[in-house]
């Protein structure tokens, strides 16, 4: 598996003042979870680039003080305004620990339904799991071979040894659709649009002078 190395540098101050220091200076703070201690370090923001600005799952080796982490992404945060990367938050691997993480999937093979003239539709990039450190990999692949017109794959056909999927199992993931289905599905997705879009214009309507009720939650 592709893994990017990262050296950083030991934080020792904290708060807003510290971590616009860091920012002026293009750094991104960052913390080290799930090892024996929780490990607060800086690395230049664009060392993190080939981790964060990719569809692909890669591990992190964070060099640090001496010593090296092997790691994935747990969290980013992001500027509101320019958007750029703010904070990191990683997951140190630990052995005999379980970790979650995010994998993309990989659709292999010509479907079935598609020969026939179907389209086929791919609903989920990737999927949540839980499994060991050593069992961890780039991707997952899903063959759609068997795949026929009206037919779906869902988290639960999708059976990998070693691993916990933990997405809901009766998600279709992929699914092949006639094309008059598809155009369907396409010119009633505008219509429920319009309709949503009209809804809030009504309550939006002038009523009565009165005190302003606390908008609810939705």
């Amino acid at each position: 598996m592709n893994t990017i190395t990262i050296e950083g540098q030991l934080r020792t101050e904290h708060g807003k003042g510290a971590t616009r220091q860091l920012r002026s200076q293009e750094l991104v703070p960052g913390v080290i979870y799930g090892g024996a201690q929780e490990i607060n370090f800086a690395a230049p923001a664009k060392a993190f680039k080939p981790l964060v600005y990719t569809p692909n799952f890669q591990l992190a080796d964070v060099q640090v003080d001496g010593k090296s982490y092997r790691c994935i992404l747990k969290d980013l945060q992001f500027d509101k305004v320019s958007d750029e990367l703010i904070h990191v938050d990683l997951l140190e691997l630990v052995e005999d620990k379980k970790v979650i993480a995010t994998i993309p999937v990989k659709y292999t093979g010509a479907s079935v339904g598609v020969k026939e003239g179907g389209k086929l539709i791919l609903k989920m990039k990737s999927l949540k799991v839980k499994t060991y450190p050593r069992y961890l990999k780039e991707q997952i692949e899903v063959n759609v071979d068997n795949l026929e017109i009206g037919g779906n794959i869902r988290v639960e056909d999708v059976q990998i040894e070693n691993y916990e999927i933990l997405n809901s199992p009766r998600i279709p993931i992929a699914s092949v659709v006639t094309t008059r289905q598809l155009r369907q599905e396409e010119s009633t997705t505008p219509a429920v649009a319009s309709k949503a879009a009209a809804a809030p214009a009504k309550a939006a309507a002038p009523a009565a002078p009165a005190k302003a009720a606390p908008a609810g939650k939705k």
